[in-house]
């Protein structure tokens, strides 16, 4: 098809209007979810960071599109985390549910998100290795993968400097350590956790329809 083409044009706007309801699913559940926090300051720096990527996504959208898999993927984690930041994360209900279900000694939301956060945000950041550096055969499930792992440190390490210079006496509550002294190993353990998985299903997903004797075909 060539790139002026009916087809492509009817493609092109249904990922776009996709993505459009996308930030507009967003934009109303954050806005609701800001009107009374469970603590205002945790949840203004619970957003610094994720008002950052949806800035960066909107501004960058003509020049690279994802596609609609992996909008809806970031979607997902982007109303995980509002959930979140409204109640803070040690504070969930469903958390709490979760804990007395299993019988727990914390609350597990705030681990969920960060296994969320390697297992839906790792295919976006494969696509966009792939498309834009062109990374090959099983590098682009191992470098996906590593990236999430090398993001979530960084960001165990922004979320300690944030703390610290902004609002230091909200420090174990952003953090949402829950007196857990290995609460940033085991986040990063988790992100990566869910990229392994992500990937090994892609991987597996990949070969099973490379198999498909239709595949071929079509």
């Amino acid at each position: 098809m060539g790139a002026g083409s009916p087809e492509r044009s009817v493609a092109q706007q249904r990922s776009d209007r996709l993505s459009y309801g996308l930030l507009l699913w967003y934009g109303l559940l954050w806005t609701w979810l800001a009107i009374a926090p469970v603590n205002r300051r945790d949840w203004l720096l619970e957003n610094l960071l994720a008002l950052a990527l949806v800035i960066l996504l909107v501004l960058t959208y003509r020049r690279f599109q994802f596609s609609s898999l992996s909008y809806c993927l970031i979607a997902l984690f982007m109303t995980l985390h509002a959930v979140g930041a409204h109640y803070t994360y040690a504070e969930v209900p469903f958390g709490f549910w979760l804990k007395d279900f299993f019988s727990l000694s914390r609350n597990p939301f705030d681990r969920i998100v960060h296994f969320a956060y390697g297992a839906l945000l790792v295919y976006p950041m494969r696509e966009w290795l792939m498309r834009l550096a062109g990374v090959p055969g099983v590098w682009s499930y191992y470098l996906p993968a590593s990236a999430i792992l090398a993001q979530s440190g960084l960001f165990e390490v922004i979320e300690s400097v944030v703390a610290v210079l902004v609002s230091p006496e909200l420090g174990s509550t952003y953090l949402g350590t829950q007196g857990d002294e290995w609460d940033a190993q085991k986040d990063m353990a988790s992100a990566f956790a869910g990229a392994v998985l992500t990937m090994a299903f892609t991987l597996a997903m990949s070969k099973g329809t490379r198999g498909n004797p239709h595949h071929a075909t079509q």
